[in-house]
């Protein structure tokens, strides 16, 4: 069977992108921008999160800026806050994902009046579900900060929260960010894009000797070559992968393989 497109354009119509939002957005805001663009033929039209907008983070106390984002670009706005979910079913924490179906099938419900086609998970934090997933099969794609095409034997090597940090300590030259589909496996979707290398620069004096032995120092280099990454990396496939999608130029076949421009590339495109 021929590969099916990921979407397959309307003649008139853009294609229409929810992002979801957990923090404080700046990778919606690069895809918002981009849709703004002339030439752009995707539009974003909702901002849906699982962090109601006066809800504090404890990581530096930060709110959520979505509801912000949605406001300043005159955007749909949805909240199903994620803790208040879970309080309410007797939960003190979101641990459990036994209940995780059941909030996504609310989230399903408020998204659903919206006509998405595409979801684009946009620093959202929340593990998606079968509902979702099976609502939009194949039409939800993320951006991780690692080359997903590395692999050690079958499995890939940089997956999880912590990957800026493995690819340092284990010796990278460059790091890279990818595009994927959204599938159960979380970081195991099928492989879009693949940004340009970014260079791991360590600052003379500093080894991997020095840096597994200072945990302070290590946390700043991660923290500075984190944001190099999403500068360099995030904010230029993501926007990118989403508009080669409207355009219809990805496409997967029964196997899961990905095609672009009709062409096989199964470890993704590297730019």
């Amino acid at each position: 069977m021929s590969p099916e497109p990921i979407y397959a354009p309307r003649a008139g119509e853009k294609m229409r992108v929810a992002c979801f939002v957990s923090g404080t957005g700046t990778n919606a805001r690069r895809i918002i921008e981009r849709s703004l663009k002339p030439d752009s033929v995707y539009e974003v039209v909702l901002i849906f999160t699982d962090v109601r907008d006066d809800r504090l983070k404890k990581s530096g106390e930060k709110r959520c800026r979505a509801k912000n984002i949605s406001q300043q670009y005159g955007l749909g706005y949805e909240c199903e806050d994620i803790r208040d979910f879970y309080r309410s079913r007797g939960h003190k924490t979101r641990r459990d994902l036994s209940l995780r179906p059941e909030f996504d099938r609310l989230v399903v419900e408020k998204i659903a009046p919206h006509r998405i086609d595409l979801i684009a998970l946009a620093g959202y934090m929340s593990i998606t579900t079968h509902p979702l997933l099976e609502e939009y099969e194949a039409g939800m794609v993320n951006v991780h900060p690692a080359d997903l095409s590395v692999m050690v034997g079958e499995e890939r090597k940089y997956v999880g929260i912590h990957v800026v940090r493995d690819a340092i300590l284990a010796g990278e030259r460059s790091l890279h960010s990818s595009t994927h589909i959204v599938r159960e496996k979380v970081d195991h979707g099928e492989i879009l894009l693949i940004s340009e290398p970014v260079s791991v620069k360590l600052s003379e004096g500093v080894d991997l000797k020095t840096l597994r032995q200072d945990e302070e120092l290590l946390e700043r280099v991660v923290d500075e070559h984190q944001d190099r990454l999403k500068e360099m990396g995030d904010w230029v496939i993501y926007p990118l992968t989403i508009q080669m999608i409207a355009e219809g130029r990805f496409a997967l076949n029964d196997s899961g393989s990905v095609h672009l421009d009709g062409e096989p590339v199964p470890y993704g495109y590297r730019l």
